[in-house]
């Protein structure tokens, strides 16, 4: 070995001595969204911020009563309709669970006529619609507590 190679191995040596040695630490990455484990804190902050930045404009989330041409009279109307078949489906449930359960029976609420029948295992439910001749026939299964 040359004179002037071992004089620069022992200069290289002499600096890597000299110099500190390095400190590292291990990375450790968070998610920021809490729905992938972040922080909670942080998700009224997320939910403003897409909100602000997104501009899609869905045409299903329209007024569906007004893109339909309905008036505040025919929604009176769906939901004065929908509590009537609500308290009339009270009724069929009463009649099949109530205090008074019944084996057979049926509901009649205007063109509306529903029946049903116990069996051991279900419960069949047919409801048939005069005016347009429509039968609708649904079975419930029946729990069995053990």
């Amino acid at each position: 070995m040359s004179l002037r190679a071992r004089d620069m191995l022992l200069a290289g040596a002499a600096l890597l001595w000299w110099l500190p040695a390095a400190d590292a630490s291990e990375l450790v990455h968070r998610f920021t969204n809490p729905s992938f484990g972040g922080n909670p804190f942080n998700s009224s902050h997320l939910l403003g911020v897409a909100s602000a930045i997104n501009d899609y404009d869905d045409p299903k989330s329209r007024n569906a009563s007004a893109a339909a041409g309905l008036t505040q009279g025919d929604l009176f109307a769906r939901q004065l309709e929908s509590r009537l078949l609500s308290g009339l489906a009270n009724q069929v449930v009463d009649a099949i669970f109530g205090e008074n359960p019944q084996n057979q029976g049926t509901v009649r609420f205007g063109d509306q006529v529903i029946s049903f029948v116990r069996g051991l295992e279900s419960i069949r439910l047919t409801i048939f619609n005069e005016s347009s001749g429509q039968t609708t026939e649904v079975e419930v299964p029946v729990l069995q507590v053990q």
